[in-house]
């Protein structure tokens, strides 16, 4: 990255669970507390050990603040690289 001009770029690996544009607020809050519960099952924390993962709890409103910044971020990477879609 740094011959690309993008010194600071951390690269980190993440993902995330999306819910339909209008999903109920309480189908999301179900869903959300589901996830977060198995994340932290001692099962999960080691089987994301083994792959080099942590987990991140947390709630939608965080996923979606979290992926608003990414937004930019990576529009910026795309745009330095020079990457054209076809």
């Amino acid at each position: 990255m740094k011959e690309l001009g993008l010194d600071a770029l951390s690269l980190e690996f993440w993902a995330g669970m999306w819910a339909p544009a209008g999903a109920p607020a309480d189908v999301v809050q179900k869903l959300n507390a589901a996830i977060n519960e198995a994340l932290q099952t001692p099962e999960m924390i080691a089987s994301m050990r083994k792959l080099g993962f942590e987990s991140r709890i947390g709630s939608s409103q965080d996923f979606a603040a979290f992926v608003a910044t990414e937004i930019p971020r990576w529009t910026a990477v795309v745009k330095a690289s020079g990457v054209k879609s076809q």
